[in-house]
C-alpha cells in the first residue's frame, strides 16, 4: 500500500473512554478518512453519550451498525467496545480481513485472548493492543538508557498505576462487561511495559492482593498489588488501585522505578505537566504538555497498515498481559502465588 493513498479507518463503539481521544487523533491526520459506529449505545444507563449524539461531538461520521461499517470497506478498524465483547468484534473483523488496534485489556481471558491472537494469524492480518503508555517519551527515554546498558541488569521494577473509580461509563465497574475492576484495568498497562522492557518475556509466576476498602459500595476491587516473577528472577511489583479521590484534577497517573544491578531509574509517563490550584475556590488545575501518546499509538497502528508490517504491542504481548490479570484474580482468590503454565 502506497504511503501516500488515503487510509480508511473505522471505530467500532464508543464505549471506551479513549475513542473521544482517537477520533481526535485520527481526524487531525492527513490521508485518513473515519467512520464510525457504536451498537449497544441504546441500552447505556441514562445521560451516557453514545451512538450519533457522540459521533457528532467527536467529530466523525456514523453508521448505524457494524455491517454498514464493513460495507465501507475499511483499511482498519479501532474496537473501543466493553472488554467482554472485544472478542467478538475482534474475531469478526479479521475474518474479514481488516487489521484491528483493540483497547486494553484485549480480552477479559486468556481463552478468549488466545482464541483472538490465534484468528488474527489465522488470518493473516494485524492484532495491535492500545498500551499509549508504551510510546510515551518518558518510556521511551528509560527504554533508550537501559538497552544502552546504563543500569546494567534489571533486578526489579516497582510500578504504579492508580487512578480515580472510573465515571461516565458504568461498564467499567460491571463484573460481567469489564472482567474485574482495578486489577483487570490498571495491572495490564504496566504489565506492558516490563514485556517491553524483558524482551517478551513470559511470567512466571503471580501473587496478588485485592480488596474494595475505599470503595466498599463497589461491585469489583478498587485495590490491588500484583508481584509477578519473570525468568532470570526479575521482580515487577505493581500498584493498580482506583485511590485517587474523585476531585483529582485527571484520572491518575502511572510511574516505573527500575532498579539495575549498576543503576536505579525513574519514570513519571505523565510527568510532563503544571499542576496546581487556581481561583479563589483553589479548583484543581492540570495542564499536560509534550508529546500525545495517543497519537503517537495511533501513528504506529496506521504506519504498519500502510508498510504491511506487524504492529507493536501486538496481539502476543496482549494475551502474556491477560495472563498476567487471570494469575492475579486467581492468586488473590486462593492467597498464594499462582504459577503459569508452561
Amino acid at each position: 500500500m502506497s504511503d501516500t493513498s488515503t487510509l480508511r479507518i473505522g471505530l467500532l463503539s464508543f464505549a471506551h473512554l479513549h475513542a473521544a481521544s482517537y477520533a481526535r487523533v485520527l481526524s487531525a491526520l492527513p490521508g485518513i478518512e473515519v467512520l464510525a459506529t457504536d451498537p449497544g449505545h441504546e441500552n447505556r444507563p441514562a445521560g451516557e453519550i453514545g451512538g450519533a449524539e457522540a459521533a457528532a461531538e467527536f467529530g466523525v461520521p456514523y453508521v448505524d451498525d457494524i455491517d454498514a461499517l464493513l460495507a465501507w470497506q475499511p483499511d482498519g478498524v479501532i474496537v473501543c467496545s466493553e472488554n467482554a465483547n472485544h472478542r467478538a468484534h475482534v474475531e469478526l473483523l479479521v475474518a474479514a480481513g481488516i487489521p484491528v488496534l483493540c483497547e486494553k485489556p484485549l480480552a477479559t481471558s486468556t481463552e478468549d485472548a488466545r482464541a483472538m491472537v490465534k484468528a488474527a494469524e489465522a488470518a493473516g492480518v494485524a492484532l495491535m493492543v492500545a498500551f499509549p503508555v508504551r510510546f510515551s517519551t518518558a518510556f521511551a527515554a528509560l527504554r533508550e538508557r537501559i538497552e544502552a546498558g546504563a543500569l546494567g541488569t534489571i533486578c526489579a521494577v516497582t510500578g504504579t498505576n492508580n487512578g480515580r473509580v472510573p465515571t461516565g461509563r458504568a461498564w467499567f465497574t460491571d463484573p460481567e462487561l469489564a472482567g474485574g475492576g482495578a486489577l483487570t484495568d490498571h495491572t495490564v498497562h504496566v504489565a506492558d511495559l516490563m514485556d517491553a522492557l524483558l524482551g517478551g518475556q513470559r511470567a512466571r509466576s503471580v501473587y496478588a492482593q485485592s480488596n474494595q476498602i475505599m470503595h466498599p459500595q463497589a461491585r469489583v476491587e478498587t485495590a490491588g498489588l500484583v508481584s509477578i516473577e519473570y525468568p532470570g528472577g526479575v521482580i515487577a511489583t505493581i500498584d493498580c488501585s482506583w485511590s485517587k479521590p474523585t476531585d483529582y484534577p485527571t484520572w491518575g497517573g502511572l510511574t516505573l522505578s527500575v532498579v539495575g544491578s549498576a543503576a536505579t531509574a525513574d519514570m513519571d509517563a505523565f510527568g510532563s505537566r503544571v499542576d496546581g490550584f487556581s481561583g479563589a475556590q483553589r479548583a484543581p488545575v492540570w495542564l499536560p504538555y509534550g508529546a500525545d501518546s495517543d497519537a503517537a499509538l495511533i501513528a504506529e497502528f496506521v504506519d504498519a497498515i500502510r508498510t504491511g508490517r506487524t504492529p507493536q504491542p501486538d496481539g502476543r504481548v496482549g494475551l502474556r498481559t491477560v495472563e498476567i490479570v487471570e494469575a492475579a484474580y486467581a492468586s488473590a482468590a486462593a492467597g498464594e502465588p499462582v504459577a503459569l503454565d508452561s
